[in-house]
């Protein structure tokens, strides 16, 4: 089965937290999307486990009910907050960020050591191997020790990290993409006139339809070529 999903807006950067268990991720983290908060940006999460049956709803409620009963994907939603529970995708972390939180600034994982063309920040404490040697897209290091490279910092230095990120990924020369072109997906580069040509070909042809939309910002649009049995 091929599936091509097209999304025509800016898409958010992305970057990664790794680190070995109990190094300090999450704390860390916390704070950096705190202080890019206060400086205005608008920041989303996404967490990776190995940990399963994490149970978000409790045994007697309404969405309990609905995960019981063999729903796909259960949504609440409040007055104060929108909460989902679904299945894993199996989907890669630059996938989730752009199907599910592309009006965001910035996207921030933590986990995700593997994936590919990610940056990643390493946070290490003690005298743990590093993954930088292991891994690809690592940026920069928050540690305890003393080691050698350019952007290393200190496991108490979330402000600097959080202005190292803006400057490197929301302020100087970031270009976000107009057109993502995702292939089973799989993130595929395309130059700017095929982003450009791709963008009004499909802009073109909806504008044509009977649309009640008064202004057109975002148009998503996904393929399935065999049908599902």
């Amino acid at each position: 089965m091929v599936q091509l999903c097209w999304f025509f807006e800016n898409m958010p950067p992305i970057i990664t937290f790794i680190g070995w268990h109990d190094c300090g991720k999450t704390t860390l983290a916390s704070q950096v999307v705190r202080h890019l908060k206060n400086k205005g940006y608008s920041v989303a999460v996404i967490k990776s486990t190995k940990e399963t049956g994490l149970v978000l709803d409790t045994p007697g409620t309404d969405t309990f009910s609905y995960r019981e009963a063999g729903a796909d994907a259960v949504t609440l939603i409040a007055p104060d907050q929108m909460v989902m529970t679904t299945k894993n995708p199996g989907k890669e972390l630059t996938t989730l960020a752009h199907r599910f939180f592309a009006d965001a600034d910035l996207v921030i994982g933590e986990g995700f050591k593997d994936e590919r063309k990610i940056s990643k920040i390493e946070v290490s404490r003690g005298d743990t191997v590093l993954l930088r040697d292991q891994v690809s897209g690592v940026i920069a290091i928050a540690t305890d020790r003393d080691i050698s490279g350019d952007y290393i910092f200190r496991l108490n230095e979330s402000r600097e990290i959080a202005q190292f990120i803006e400057k490197r990924f929301l302020v100087e020369n970031h270009q976000a993409e107009e057109v993502l072109l995702l292939i089973n997906g799989r993130k595929v580069a395309m130059k700017g006139f095929v982003q450009q040509a791709l963008a009004g070909t499909v802009s073109g042809f909806v504008h044509t339809l009977k649309n009640p939309v008064d202004e057109i910002t975002t148009i998503e649009l996904r393929i399935q070529t065999q049908k599902k049995t």
